[in-house]
């Protein structure tokens, strides 16, 4: 009885060359190369308000900011009037600083009571209040501008510091944020500081606190550009000059029967430092909160 042969694979003398992947050095390179290029794109505009703050206000709003700038034409003319003849210039700065300071620390504290209540604690009326919550992350403060106005006034309390930072303390947006963030943090800690007899302040400051460093970071990055360029509720309720923060401030510069620009140049490039040194004082822990995470094994 025949057997059928079966037929010999077909070979291919040209051995398969395994595809070539990048290396790490290579990968990281690019990623460098690409971080250094939107990092300049970033700086152009900081770069051109810092040699406007050397020129003639009135020569940068005819012509604009350019780079091609003759030096013999820079001075330092508009740094001399601002260390001189400001006005009241260092007193915005000064309230705006104030200002950011009470108001960060504020909403930090109180948004992150908040949503530690949410996250941490079972009650009637959590899941509709975590809606609300939710539900006012979606409403403009165009819409809340006026019944928050017609409260002032009935108040009295125009022109006053306090009415600026009040009704933005507990913020939706920091709420939602920090109750992400302390959902992942396991109850067993709660438990154990309970079971070691530290009270539910404790627990917060000592153990919910120290673990969320990350979280408040990003959170004293965000709310402090917000309120250090809020404009429009300072705009509604104060009214003396001396209490302006420095936006207004600023804005009071442009008038139909004069016009700062030198001043205004300047000033707006020192606002930019208070900002600057927040994120440079938090980055550490901002940049670990958006690579690590809260808890490491």
């Amino acid at each position: 009885m025949s057997t059928l042969a079966t037929p010999a694979p077909l070979t291919d003398d040209r051995t398969e060359q395994p595809r070539k992947r990048p290396t790490r050095r290579t990968a990281a390179i690019v990623q460098g190369t690409i971080l250094l290029v939107l990092a300049l794109v970033s700086l152009v505009p900081i770069a051109a308000i810092i040699i406007g703050t050397f020129q003639d206000g009135g020569e940068i709003i005819r012509n604009g900011i350019s780079f091609a700038v003759d030096p013999s034409e820079l001075s330092l003319d508009n740094y001399v009037m601002l260390f001189t003849d400001s006005g009241l210039y260092f007193q915005w700065f000064w309230n705006s600083l104030i200002l950011t300071v009470v108001q960060v620390v504020g909403t930090l504290l109180v948004s992150s009571f908040v949503a530690y209540g949410f996250a941490m604690y079972d009650f009637p009326g959590k899941n509709a209040g975590f809606i609300l919550v939710l539900v006012m992350m979606t409403i403009p403060f165009e819409m809340l501008m006026l019944p928050l106005y017609v409260q002032v006034n009935n108040f009295n309390a125009a022109d006053q510091y306090w009415i600026v930072v009040l009704p933005f303390l507990a913020q939706a947006v920091t709420i939602f944020f920090f109750r992400q963030y302390f959902i992942g943090i396991p109850r067993e800690l709660l438990e154990a500081g309970r079971v070691d007899g530290v009270s539910e302040f404790g627990m917060f400051f000592r153990i919910v606190l120290p673990i969320s460093k990350p979280a408040f970071a990003a959170m004293a990055i965000l709310n402090g550009m917000i309120i250090w360029n809020n404009f429009l509720w300072p705009l509604l309720v104060l009214r003396s000059a001396e209490k302006f923060t420095l936006p207004i401030g600023l804005n009071t510069l442009l008038t139909p029967y004069g016009n700062n620009y030198e001043l205004l140049i300047i000033g707006a490039f020192f606002s930019l430092i208070p900002i600057l040194l927040l994120f440079l004082a938090f980055q550490r822990f901002f940049i670990e909160g958006m690579t690590a995470g809260a808890l490491k094994g």
